[in-house]
């Protein structure tokens, strides 16, 4: 399935701690510290000054120059907007969740809504939702399971899912839970 430009720089910021060693954020308040009007000054900068490949070092300089136009990244990205402020710390759940999810397939589409995102196949399979500060739930559709310790009946969670396990940590994304989104992903196919 090809990427959009959009989906394309959101996978790259998914990526910016691991392969450049700062969060975009971080890579923020770095160049918040320098004095430069142009976009080719930030990109000699972060690529001399601090190894940055050409490609990273592109996208931190526009997101930045944005930023400071007001067109902030969360102003036109749902995910962004739902893990902003309070949430912020819970991303790190959402993403081990996506990324997880794309791997058992090429025909995974994450589609953002205002207050969750739907983990589609040929119909909704799952849903990821930051309902408080210090909780995800991630709603699953797995009719006739039994919920257990973990896995709730969904109850008045979402009408559009059976079950629903809350994720404080994305440590709590183990694999049974992954086995839980495998079933739901088969049985949406």
């Amino acid at each position: 399935m090809a990427r959009t430009p959009e989906q394309a720089a959101q996978a790259m910021i998914d990526n910016l701690h691991k392969n450049t060693g700062k969060t975009l954020k971080q890579w923020f308040t770095v160049l918040q510290k320098t004095r430069f009007d142009k976009h080719g000054e930030y990109l000699k900068f972060l690529k001399t000054e601090h190894d940055v490949t050409h490609g990273y070092a592109n996208l931190i300089a526009h997101q930045y120059r944005d930023s400071l136009a007001g067109k902030s990244k969360t102003a036109t990205d749902p995910v962004a907007q739902q893990y902003a402020g309070a949430k912020e710390a819970l991303r790190p759940i959402y993403d081990k969740l996506a990324k997880m999810v794309q791997g058992f397939g090429n025909d995974v589409e994450l589609s953002p809504k205002k207050a969750y995102v739907s983990l589609r196949r040929k119909k909704q399979f799952a849903l990821i939702q930051p309902s408080t500060k210090d909780r995800v739930d991630l709603g699953i559709n797995l009719k006739g399971e039994k919920p257990g310790k973990r896995l709730e009946a969904s109850g008045s969670f979402n009408a559009m899912v059976s079950h629903r396990i809350r994720l404080a940590t994305a440590g709590d994304v183990d694999a049974e839970v992954k086995n839980w989104l495998m079933k739901a992903y088969n049985a949406a196919g």
